[in-house]
This record gives structure tokens, sequence and C-alpha cells, in this order.
């Protein structure tokens, strides 16, 4: 669909041995546009996305983040980026899904030993898993509770994106005799787990979302990934990193919506004048509010895309500093993800409601599935609220104070 551009940096910083961003960027984008073809009836259908992650597993898209010397696509961070926003332009469904796995598969990485986190990699590329669940803290919380040389797992999650489709999760449980947060992998497969998919949501259909019972699951202790405490003498910076990396996977799942809605209401406004009534000239390609539409929501899509680019290489240069990474410079980072993701929220829910208005009465048709961007950025920002965002950038501005570790849903 060519939305998003190559990040610049990217091939400089991946890993040598993979095929470079120019080559999952162009992988994405055929990716999104098969994806387009259909999406309006896969939509209306609303089934499990079995056959769309079967689509994104046969383009290695599942493997991006991989390192290249474990199996995967070798591919960083804005790489990633870019080819979420790319597959939300034509499926926010499917992007959000992607985006999830994205943060579920890497998040070994943040919490546990390098060498375990390899073997997780390892596998993970070689079976292609497809990665769901949630790390968001809940209420009752999942319990682990201690069984000889291993845990016991037991609870019920809410909502976890994914789910439905997933080979691997990845949830938070609290040790029953600590009280202390653990990010958990879970093979959805074992005895006790549970899936419901009851969400039911009028947008982000195919997201694979549901509520899991875990029944007394057993889990091996090289399952525990790490800790999630949010104190700082627990949480390392670069520990704490995880939060807006995984935040700004929604920045980029939003401007992916917005971006796609426009460009599928200028291609219908272009291509369908023959459709005007010459008598009703209001949401014509000539018609000055149209025009004056288009050119607002140009303006705020494109605004919140520079702020999600300026979000994205301070993650990208946090990231690379590694543990040299100090609490300021997470502080300053994680403000620049919640100001992008107040800008990208507010572009993709103004943009898809408003495109609805360009295109007139004709986009009530169910047919030509406007709706489904609106239903979808709708859903996706109401998991995901910006206000508490906002006011950790006021606090931020105006006392200094440090936002607080929080994990995306």
């Amino acid at each position: 669909m060519g939305v998003v551009p190559a990040p610049s940096d990217s091939d400089a910083d991946a890993d040598r041995t993979g095929p470079g961003s120019a080559h999952w960027l162009r992988v994405a984008r055929e990716t999104a546009d098969d994806l387009a073809t259909d999406a309006v009836a896969r939509d209306q259908a609303g089934k499990p996305p079995f056959d769309e992650v079967s689509r994104l597993r046969e383009s290695g898209l599942l493997t991006l983040l991989v390192p290249a010397g474990l199996g995967g696509g070798g591919a960083d961070w804005p790489t990633a980026y870019a080819v979420v926003r790319e597959i939300a332009a034509a499926d926010g469904a499917i992007g959000q899904l992607l985006g999830c796995h994205y943060f579920m598969s890497w998040s070994a990485r943040f919490f546990t030993e390098p060498a375990l986190a390899a073997r997780l990699d390892q596998r993970s590329a070689a079976e292609e898993w497809c990665w769901g669940g949630g790390l968001a803290r809940q209420e009752p919380a999942l319990a682990l509770v201690r069984d000889g040389q291993g845990y016991v797992l037991t609870g019920r999650q809410s909502f976890a994106a994914g789910v439905l489709v997933a080979d691997r999760l990845a949830v938070r449980a609290v040790r029953a005799d600590t009280g202390e947060p653990l990010a958990v992998a879970v093979d959805p497969a074992l005895p006790g787990v549970v899936i419901d998919g009851d969400a039911d949501p009028f947008g982000q259909r195919l997201a694979a979302g549901g509520s899991v019972e875990f029944d007394a699951v057993p889990i091996a202790a090289d399952d525990v990934l790490g800790s999630l405490a949010a104190d700082e003498d627990v949480l390392s910076p670069l520990t704490a990193l995880v939060s807006p990396v995984g935040r700004l996977l929604s920045v980029q799942l939003r401007l992916g919506m917005a971006e796609g809605v426009l460009a599928e209401a200028r291609e219908y406004s272009r291509t369908g004048r023959s459709l005007w009534h010459p008598d009703w000239p209001v949401g014509s390609p000539q018609d000055p509010q149209v025009l004056t539409v288009y050119g607002e929501l140009t303006v705020l899509t494109r605004s919140a895309s520079a702020l999600a680019d300026q979000a994205r290489e301070a993650v990208h240069g946090g990231l690379a500093r590694g543990d040299d990474l100090g609490y300021d410079e997470y502080a300053e980072i994680s403000v620049l993800v919640a100001m992008a993701e107040a800008a990208a929220s507010r572009a993709a829910q103004e943009s898809t409601a408003r495109a609805l208005d360009i295109i007139g009465a004709r986009s009530a048709s169910s047919r030509l599935g406007f709706d489904r961007f609106w239903r979808n950025a709708r859903t996706h920002t109401l998991y995901e609220p910006v206000a508490h965002r906002l006011r950790d950038v006021g606090d931020y501005f105006l006392n200094g104070a440090h936002p607080p570790f929080v994990l995306p849903v």
C-alpha cells in the first residue's frame, strides 16, 4: 500500500546477516495488499484469523525480530514498527495481532537471562510460533504457586490479544508466596488451559482476543521469564524500556488505521466520480468542504506521524544504549512515546470518523466497509485510552515526575 517509508537508520543497525529493512518493507506491502483485497469480507465474517496468520507465517513476518543467527529475519524495532503500520493500514485487526506477537515474543529478552531468551527465540523461529497474551496488571491476578521444581498457574485472564490463534502465550502472574509479579510463557495446548473467545467486540474482530482460564496448569521453571516488579531497585532503565517499546506499537497501529482510511477514501473519491449525482455536489471531489476536511486530516495525521518518528528514534537509541541507559533518559523516552500515543489516537479517531462524512451517505453501505476503520480504531482506543498518558506528560512537564511503568494491554 506504500504508506510508510523505510526507516533511514535501520539497515545500519540491523543484523547484517538478515535481508535488511527494505526487503521486509516490501514483504509487508505485498502482504498488506493481499489482506486489503478481502478485508471487508473477512471483517464481516469475523472468524478466528487462522488463514491470516498463515499469510503472515508464509511471508516470514512472524520471525522478523528473531536474530538471523537463530533462524529469524534479523530485523530491528524500527523495521517492525514500519511493518505493523503497513499491515494496519490494510487491516487494523491483523496489525494489532502482529504487533502483539512482536511484543510478546520479544518480552523474554527484557526479562530473562540471555541464554534462555536465545533458546526461546530459536524454537519460536523454527516452529514459527504466533505469540499472544498480555502482561498488563489485572485484578484478580493470576496465581503462580511453587510445585516441586516448577510451578502451577491458576486464575483467569479476562482479556488477552491473539489468544484464539496463539502457539504461545506470555502472561502476568503473581507468586503466591512472595507477591512478586512475573512474566510467564505458557503453551496453550497444556492441560488446564481453556481459551474462550467471549470478547465479541464491535471492532478489531480479527485480533483474536478473548479470555483464558488456567486451571492448575504446570509451568516449568524455564518458562518463568522474569520479574515485572516496578521498583527502581529491581527494574533497570533498560528493562523498563519494554513499556515504551510496547506502547509505540499501539502508536503505529493507530497511525496505520488513520492512513489506511484516508487512502481508501481518497481512492473512492477519485474513482467514484461517475457515481456522483449532478444535483448532489456535497461529497464530490470538487466540494470545497471535502477538500478542507482532507487537508485537515492530512495535517493531523502527518503531524502525529512526525511525532511518532521522534519517539521511534528515541526508543531505538535507548535500546542501543543498553545498560548505559539512565532513569532520566528512560523517562524522556517514555514521555515522548506518551505524546505520540495521544497524537496518534486523535488522528485515528478523527480520520476514521470524518472519512465517513467525506464519502457521505454511501459510506453507510456495509458493502463498502468504511465503517470497519472507525470500529477498529474506536475499539482499540477503548482498550488503550490516552487520558492517563496525557496526565503523565503534564506531570513530567510541570513537576519533572518520571512516568509510571505501564505495560500495554
